[in-house]
């Protein structure tokens, strides 16, 4: 049995990412995680659990539809992504997926994205800089709604959004035009969420959104959990 120590979460993204600059690894840090950038062939039995950050699209073709609408992407980074999820769910290790990483959850297990959100303006930065806030509406008993509440005011950078779910996915959280924002697994430790809590927290805090540090201390809570049951960290 090993003796506590920080919690150590891989990324798969290229390793330019793991800078105290990124969004992701500097909140990890600030949050007494270690942050890894890995790549497809990851094994997880050395970490705790498996963040999925945000960014750019996904190639369409994994969810076998044509190009309806999606950014061009990066293939090397899809199949990176999707190994490395794939080998996190077998392990049944704690998943958490933000925007992209959300919609990736989701197409792994089967569903489908919209391509090009009619109302994507209400949700995207569309040419400028700044998320844009919108309120969404959680399902009571779910995650999200433990921690925040009915509802709540998120930030939204994303012009894709989930259609069919995939199986074993529950939708958890909804924006007022009905664009699913949130989900989780039902028997896997795996959720994921359409909005930013990286950029919703901590130095990054904003005072017209809820913030975002309490989901990813709650992932991180699933992933210390966890890890004590395997016998991978002791009080």
């Amino acid at each position: 049995m090993s003796m506590n120590r920080p919690l150590t979460i891989a990324l798969p993204v290229p390793e330019t990412w793991a800078t105290p600059e990124n969004n992701y690894f500097s909140t990890l840090a600030a949050l007494g995680a270690r942050g890894v950038a890995v790549d497809g062939a990851v094994d997880p039995s050395g970490f705790d659990g498996l963040l999925l950050p945000g960014g750019g699209d996904l190639n369409p073709a994994l969810y076998h539809c044509p190009n309806m609408g999606s950014e061009p992407g990066d293939d090397a980074l899809d199949r990176m992504q999707m190994a490395a999820l794939d080998a996190f769910v077998k392990a049944e290790k704690p998943v958490f997926g933000i925007c992209r990483g959300h919609q990736l959850i989701n197409v792994y297990f089967g569903g489908t994205l919209i391509q090009d959100l009619a109302q994507a303006p209400a949700h995207s930065r569309c040419g400028g800089s700044a998320d844009k806030v919108h309120d969404v509406r959680s399902r009571e008993g779910s995650l999200l709604y433990a921690l925040y509440g009915a509802r709540f005011p998120v930030n939204s950078a994303h012009h894709q959004g989930i259609e069919r779910l995939g199986k074993g996915l529950v939708a958890t959280q909804w924006a007022g035009d009905g664009v699913i924002e949130a989900m989780e697994h039902a028997s896997l430790p795996v959720f994921g969420v359409q909005w930013h809590p990286e950029r919703m927290c901590l130095a990054r805090a904003r005072k017209d959104t809820v913030d975002g540090s309490l989901v990813i201390r709650r992932f991180l809570e699933m992933c210390g959990e966890k890890s004590k049951k395997e016998g991978r960290r002791v009080p």
